[in-house]
């Protein structure tokens, strides 16, 4: 409402200047949360001449123009109509003083706002009519709102409009109503612990002043809830600085407004942040993603530089196998997995737990198996290849080889956490491709190039050997996607979402 006060004050202004342009503004009086309307009072140049005009809520108006119950009965149908079309209702009104001004108005041409009453109630107004501000849903805000519903969010509205008002885009961005709707009057009669009981069975909530919408965002914030508050106006500062994630418009927002929040949104569009929250989803999973396949790649490596030492074979890696396989790993996890696109279905999960670490005890579970998995893998054909007496060359590169293609595969299986398919050849992350097809380019070239196999003390690898390796790296792989079974995504139960975004409409 804030705004379409400005919005109509600023028409007003620029019709008085264009036909009063020598008139003198002496005083202003501005909203209060006891008033809901707002007085200029124009003086003319010669002093005989004054005009108090007032815009607000029409209740406040019929307030000031001293309404009888019959015409509050009138007015009411009205708002109620116009409210019903979605319209935000304003009421108009002004009073005339022509030649001998009050007592309380100072003469011409010493002018002096201190004689002027300190109530708007103290002047004869008169009521000119409703005036009704359209202001149309954007097309996209539908979607955002049902997307909202699926990710486990739950949409809350907040405004100073009347019920009808409120009640309409409702309707019209697909907000499923909870209970009946919640007036700012009927929330000062609450107490705390009512209106958080209350608060769990609303999420409209009509005719809020300031004061309430940060009581409505603390009442939250004690039940447990994370809660983004969206606004533009200078009577969403206090609810935006106290929500934990405070959202303000950039284009159309107060200076007020865009100070007190922590993020503000350069396009004005609700669509804007069900995108970020979904950005977020994927920054999150892809930062996970990325420490689990670390930590599990280096489990063989630690397992295949440590158990030969304790046993007394022959080594495995040497320090330019470490090397080499940091070529693959380090692009791996500070490229390709954080490049990765969001899931299909990271929009159809409930919020996590905002005390959820990064790396908890679950993630940290797989890994470890993942790792394992691909330290048996290797282990078994080194030990058998050093059984059969295939030499300490034959064994070393049976085994490297054999680690290389279950690094590469673990990068294929962790890119995410559906099962892998051959949908993977349409993945539009070009980062995953250089990745893997640069590791068995290299890997072709150490192994069949007389100079570099030599310097990584390799035998050559026949086509049975390339088989064995080949058919250790499918193992793992199959492995890595019988392990995605315990790490399956919940399922969205929205009646039990967790996470509230306050939409200021």
């Amino acid at each position: 409402m804030e705004k379409a006060f400005k919005e109509l004050g600023d028409r007003y202004l620029a019709h008085t200047e264009h036909l009063h342009n020598d008139w003198i503004l002496l005083r202003e009086y501005p909203l209060s949360p006891h008033l809901l309307a707002m007085s200029h009072v124009w003086q003319s140049a010669d002093g005989k001449e004054y005009e108090i005009v007032a815009k607000g809520a029409p209740e406040a108006i019929a307030d000031l123009c001293h309404f009888t119950p019959q015409q509050q009965r009138i007015m009411a149908t009205q708002i109620s109509e116009m409210a019903n079309q979605g319209l935000r209702v304003l009421g108009v009104a002004k009073a005339s003083l022509v030649d001998a001004p009050p007592r309380f108005l100072p003469p011409h041409p010493s002018l002096n706002p201190n004689h002027l009453p300190d109530e708007q109630h103290d002047f004869p107004f008169q009521f000119i009519g409703l005036v009704g501000l359209s202001d149309p849903v954007r097309p996209n805000v539908a979607a955002a709102i049902q997307e909202c519903y699926t990710a486990g969010i739950r949409v809350v509205m907040i405004t100073g409009d009347y019920p009808g008002t409120a009640q309409t885009i409702a309707r019209q961005i697909g907000l499923m109503q909870m209970g009946a709707i919640l007036t700012g009057a009927e929330l000062d009669l609450m107490s705390d612990a009512e209106l958080e009981q209350r608060i769990q069975s609303t999420n409209i909530f009509a005719r809020a002043v300031p004061e309430q919408k940060l009581r409505l965002v603390n009442a939250l914030k004690s039940k447990g809830e994370v809660v983004a508050m969206t606004g533009d106006g200078v009577n969403d500062a206090p609810a935006l600085k106290s929500a934990q994630i405070g959202i303000a418009m950039g284009q159309r927002g107060t200076d007020v407004a865009r100070e007190s929040a922590a993020l503000v949104l350069l396009d004005d569009d609700f669509s804007s942040i069900v995108q970020a929250v979904k950005l977020g989803r994927r920054i999150f999973d892809n930062l996970r993603k990325a420490m689990a396949y670390l930590l599990a790649i280096h489990i063989p490596i630690a397992g295949m530089s440590l158990i030969p030492v304790l046993f007394k074979l022959p080594l495995v890696l040497l320090p330019v196998h470490v090397a080499f396989l940091h070529l693959i790993i380090d692009p791996a996890c500070s490229i390709v997995l954080e490049a990765e696109p969001a899931e299909a279905r990271v929009m159809q999960r409930p919020p996590r737990n905002p005390k959820e670490p990064l790396f908890g005890r679950k993630t940290l579970g797989l890994a470890v198996l993942q790792g394992v998995g691909i330290l048996v893998i290797v282990l078994v054909i080194f030990i058998v290849a050093l059984y059969r007496r295939q030499g300490e060359l034959d064994a070393r590169a049976l085994t490297f080889t054999t680690l290389i293609l279950a690094n590469l595969g673990l990068i294929l299986s962790e890119g995410s956490s559906s099962r892998l398919s051959l949908k993977i050849l349409k993945s539009p992350n070009n980062a995953l491709w250089w990745v893997i097809g640069g590791g068995l380019a290299f890997l072709a070239i150490v192994l069949y190039v007389p100079f570099l196999r030599q310097l990584f003390s390799f035998s050559f690898l026949h086509p049975i050997d390339l088989a064995i390796c080949l058919g250790g790296g499918a193992i793992a792989l199959l492995w890595f996607e019988q392990l995605k079974f315990l790490n399956r995504p919940q399922r969205v139960i929205q009646s039990k979402s967790k996470k509230p975004i306050q939409e200021n409409l």
